[in-house]
């Protein structure tokens, strides 16, 4: 039983570590995953990343082991996923790695993804060998919190990743409170460094709550090129980021921001106003990535 799937990876809008909610938007950056399942009691799952053959396998294997439990018999194998999000950078690589985890393995196991947010699902009623696409980032999000690779269980990032549109959630009670459609171009700038969401100061971020609220009504009233930029400002000072590449970049944007937990800094707007940011951020040390936001979310290949 073989599965493959891919999944984007996503900016952030709202960062859900102040107030446990979130916002965010899939970017056409993917990571893809191959899963090949066994009918075989205990066989276990051992995963594999294409670039880092050394790295933490524990997200995309807990994905694989969800899934069979709750629609296998607790199949083993193998999952290998490759990558064209940067990992630690604030992009979303995790919840993009496991959205095509589970798309994968739900593949190899011969269960239909619906759409239920889609107008022609709404009266859908899901059968025993279906699941919507929100259940299915669910289990990624259990995963997430089961291995400790996430803080708020990222159910925004998770969100964005698997839909491919903007979308505002809360993150305590995993639940989709907008879903809205933006066609942007995309520059991301990535510096060297790189920084895990698991090690962020929490604490230093409950300091700016009331302007995460802020930026949740922003959000909610679908301003999220504002909401972005207000995001990025109050996170960068709360983790310890430079403001600089934010401030250079507002001439040129619709919203700017620092992505997740940085390093990343995303910016989104008309192609022709970008163009001016990334000769600017082309001159940083670092890695520049030009894309657009996506027409469509996770999907099965």
């Amino acid at each position: 039983m073989k599965g493959v799937a891919s999944a984007p990876g996503a900016g952030t809008v709202l960062n859900a570590l102040a107030t446990h909610t979130g916002a965010a938007f899939g970017i056409d950056v993917e990571t893809t995953a191959t899963v090949v399942l066994e009918a075989t009691a205990d066989a276990g799952v051992d995963g594999e990343i294409a670039a880092a053959p050394d790295g933490d396998t524990r997200l995309i294997e807990r994905c694989v082991a969800l899934t069979t439990d709750r629609f296998g018999n607790g199949e083993g194998g193998t999952v290998r996923t490759e990558s064209e999000v940067p990992m630690a950078a604030g992009l979303k690589s995790s919840s993009a790695a496991a959205n095509a985890t589970i798309l994968a393995t739900l593949d190899a196991l011969g269960v239909t993804v619906i759409d239920p947010t889609d107008e022609s699902e709404r009266n859908h009623e899901t059968a025993a060998d279906e699941i919507s696409i929100l259940d299915a980032c669910r289990i990624g999000v259990e995963a997430a919190r089961d291995v400790g690779v996430t803080i708020t269980g990222a159910f925004d990032d998770a969100a964005a990743s698997m839909t491919g549109d903007v979308v505002v959630t809360d993150n305590d009670s995993d639940e989709l409170l907008v879903r809205s459609s933006r066609e942007w171009e995309v520059l991301v700038w990535t510096p060297p460094e790189r920084a895990y969401s698991a090690d962020a100061d929490v604490e230093r971020c409950q300091h700016i709550s009331e302007i995460a609220e802020l930026v949740e009504e922003l959000a909610l009233d679908g301003r999220f090129g504002e909401a972005m930029t207000v995001n990025g400002l109050a996170y960068s000072a709360a983790l310890g980021f430079s403001t600089d590449p934010a401030v250079e970049a507002m001439p040129h944007t619709v919203g700017v921001s620092l992505s997740g937990t940085g390093p990343s800094v995303v910016a989104v707007g008309e192609s022709a106003s970008l163009a001016p940011l990334g000769e600017l951020w082309a001159a940083r040390d670092g890695q520049l990535i030009e894309t657009s936001t996506r027409t469509q979310g996770a999907r099965i290949q």
